[in-house]
């Protein structure tokens, strides 16, 4: 089994979520390899440093460019890969889209989102049009789609003509090693660096609409008396008009004493932000997972997130949960957050984010790799 990695969609200047995590499940992968299983992984001259072949059966096949030249790539990816895939005897190729031109291989894409359907105004018109087109296509297309979440498999089937025994679920995980429990006193000096000067509830989240700011800072407002003597921290980087609107709400609502936006900060530095924290609120309105949910829980911090979606499933009994669209419920779940059951809620969100590691990703990716391998060996032989 030869399976293809289509890697080429990060921009090696801006490495997104999904880099972080192909960084840390091709090693697993590559750890439970039979010796006549193989893992290619598609890079470019700038992004290839980014995924070292680690192993005896890992190797890079080279494309001209990955997203630091976004339309380029995908041009590549369309024309070249019907070429390239066979020269390297490719027997599955997994991807987020199937190239136009229909490869003789076997395809299993993996779906990280629906959000070109479910929150079309948080993309760009373009790449709104360009998944609204590709993903119909790639579906049907597909031996195998891997979702990330029951969500995302409802979310799929709703929006998509698509045959609902290609789908698989492999949860997503987070580093362990990285997020976790540390020194409460070290963590409240680093987030002093950003201007935290008192006990605080966190925000960790890009600042799109859908991720449900504006209604977590009329929460706070309605909140603010059973919260005094606490900030709100907002970390996590936004299109500047909609960072402004923000602004201007806070001043709106009367709570600019207690609101700090940090801007982004560099992924270590979230830590010891979710380490010192009381609480994380994260109250959007849609997720095909939501990551920042498990980061905190590993670090020790209560968590208040949405009724919606995946977010439920993901707390999995682990977090209060609010409805997104009601600020007041937002704000009742943050108080009882802070109150007398935070150390419970704490210990059951530590359990819980204890369950989703890289290794296990890794064993149900493959899992699914193997599964299309045997059908194509199958169809081969008759």
């Amino acid at each position: 089994m030869r399976v293809a990695i289509n890697l080429l969609t990060e921009n090696p200047a801006a490495p997104s979520g999904a880099h972080w995590c192909w960084t840390r499940v091709v090693p697993e992968m590559a750890k439970r390899l039979a010796y006549d299983e193989e893992l290619h992984l598609l890079v470019s001259p700038k992004s290839r440093h980014m995924y070292p072949a680690d192993g005896p059966n890992v190797f890079h096949i080279t494309y001209p460019w990955s997203n630091e030249r976004r339309n380029l790539r995908t041009l590549s990816e369309h024309v070249y890969t019907p070429v390239r895939l066979p020269l390297s005897h490719i027997d599955i190729f997994a991807t987020l889209m199937a190239p136009i031109v229909r490869i003789p291989r076997s395809v299993v894409i993996h779906m990280k989102t629906m959000h070109a359907f479910t929150t079309p105004d948080a993309i760009n018109p373009l790449v709104r049009a360009y998944r609204q087109m590709s993903y119909p296509r790639s579906v049907r297309i597909a031996d195998a789609v891997i979702v990330n979440s029951e969500s995302l498999r409802s979310e799929v089937t709703r929006y998509l003509e698509v045959d609902a025994s290609k789908l698989r679920l492999v949860y997503e995980a987070i580093d362990h090693d990285l997020f976790k429990l540390g020194d409460q006193d070290a963590a409240r000096a680093r987030v002093a660096s950003y201007g935290v000067t008192k006990p605080y509830a966190l925000f960790v989240s890009t600042l799109w609409p859908y991720k449900n700011c504006e209604g977590l800072l009329r929460a706070w407002a309605i909140a603010r008396g059973e919260l005094a003597g606490r900030q709100l921290v907002i970390v996590g980087r936004g299109d500047a008009d909609y960072v402004a609107q923000l602004r201007s709400l806070v001043a709106e609502l009367g709570i600019g004493t207690d609101v700090l936006f940090t801007g982004g900060v560099p992924l270590e530095d979230t830590v010891p932000f979710y380490q010192a924290a009381d609480v994380l609120v994260y109250p959007s309105l849609n997720e095909t997972f939501g990551l920042p949910i498990l980061e905190a829980m590993a670090c020790g911090c209560p968590v208040v997130t949405s009724d919606t979606t995946s977010m439920p499933e993901i707390a999995g009994g682990a977090a209060i949960l609010s409805d997104p669209a009601e600020p007041a419920s937002i704000a009742r779940a943050i108080v009882e957050a802070v109150g007398e059951g935070r150390d419970k809620l704490r210990d059951s969100g530590i359990r819980r984010a204890g369950e989703f590691t890289w290794g296990a990703m890794a064993a149900t990716t493959l899992d699914v790799y193997r599964e299309v391998a045997e059908r194509r060996q199958a169809r081969r032989a008759n």
